[in-house]
């Protein structure tokens, strides 16, 4: 039995806590905010104590998993040091994305955390579906063949103006993570941005990409329209074929290269997946981070680890590079 205690009581707090004390390998065993009363609804609401200060919390209780559920600016800004706390006390830590937006900090976490060789993984919780799954095998099988392309879309209506890089940054770690996923690493950006009527943010924008086995790929993402079906689709093509997955868990078709016949596969009520919600994809990923946390798995073997994380936040420091002086850039 795994002991968890969560850090940041919110909204995705409070879900990612519901999850943990529906999972039979893990036992919530308390919770912490620097909101009295967020920790003090969410300890009434799952039974456990609340507790205002992240590092007694940590004293007190010793979890195995930290989960890191905090926000801050741009999404981001308070993950840094309950990170920094947990691995020093000597848990596995859950992170909310973004990792963080600064990269020396993101950078800091994961050499803690390897250093220590604790798991830590990060909730880049689109990857973790069924499609998205099924979609990564035909790519690993060599089912599209020699890879040539991707092209991915995300957009929500987000009427927040935070800073002027809010929408790329707090956005764009999951678009970034599904390329990764599907196609390795991206070695140069160019990105354009745009902002729409009465927004003083960039608040839609379109990267172009290299990646370093020569794939190429473009991504669009905006904060400016009603999501709608679906609000994310991602295409992978190659010699043998390509497929499109839309919104990661609806629909994935396979179209091949060498017949007019198309595989498609459908989260209906007729389908075994059944993940109607977006809420559903947490609960893959939380489960899948418990699961190798349980089965002992290598640090660096993590699903949706930090490192992919960082990864991921350094293509959009490039993004943003890029923007600001009209350059193609390299990414580290």
């Amino acid at each position: 039995m795994l002991r968890v205690a969560i850090i940041g009581l919110g909204p995705i707090g409070n879900l990612h806590a519901t999850v943990y004390t529906a999972n039979p390998q893990c036992q919530l065993a308390g919770v912490c905010d620097i909101n009295k009363e967020r920790a003090d609804a969410a300890a009434a609401r799952f039974g456990v104590p609340a507790f205002y200060d992240a590092q007694e919390m940590l004293r007190q209780l010793s979890p195995d998993i930290c989960d890191i559920s905090t926000g801050g600016h741009e999404y981001g800004s308070d993950h840094y040091l309950p990170t920094i706390q947990a691995l020093e006390a000597g848990c596995h830590v859950l992170g909310e994305k973004p990792i963080s937006n600064e990269i020396s900090k993101a950078e800091e976490m994961v050499a803690l955390a390897k250093s220590k060789g604790l798991c830590y993984g990060i909730n880049l919780n689109h990857r973790f579906t069924p499609l998205a799954r099924k979609a990564k095998e035909w790519v690993t099988q060599g089912r599209l063949g020699h890879l040539l392309f991707i092209n991915m879309a995300m957009w929500i209506m987000n009427p927040r103006e935070s800073s002027p890089w809010f929408q790329i940054k707090a956005l764009h770690p999951h678009t970034i993570d599904i390329m990764r996923y599907f196609c390795g690493d991206i070695t140069a950006v160019q990105c354009f941005a745009t902002k729409a009527p009465g927004r003083t943010i960039w608040s839609t924008a379109h990267f172009n990409m290299q990646f370093a086995n020569g794939v190429v790929g473009g991504l669009t993402g905006s904060y400016d329209i009603a999501r709608g079906h679906p609000m994310e689709r991602c295409e992978v093509a190659g010699t043998g074929g390509r497929f499109v997955l839309e919104d990661l868990f609806m629909n994935l078709t396979f179209y091949p290269a060498d017949s007019e016949e198309k595989t498609v596969i459908s989260n209906t009520v007729f389908c075994s997946i059944q993940e109607k919600t977006f809420e559903d994809t947490f609960r893959n990923r939380i489960n899948r981070f418990v699961e190798q946390v349980a089965q002992g798995c290598a640090p660096e073997d993590i699903d949706g680890a930090g490192h992919d994380g960082l990864a991921a936040q350094k293509v959009l420091a490039a993004a943003i590079e890029s923007i600001e002086n009209g350059t193609v850039v390299r990414v580290d």
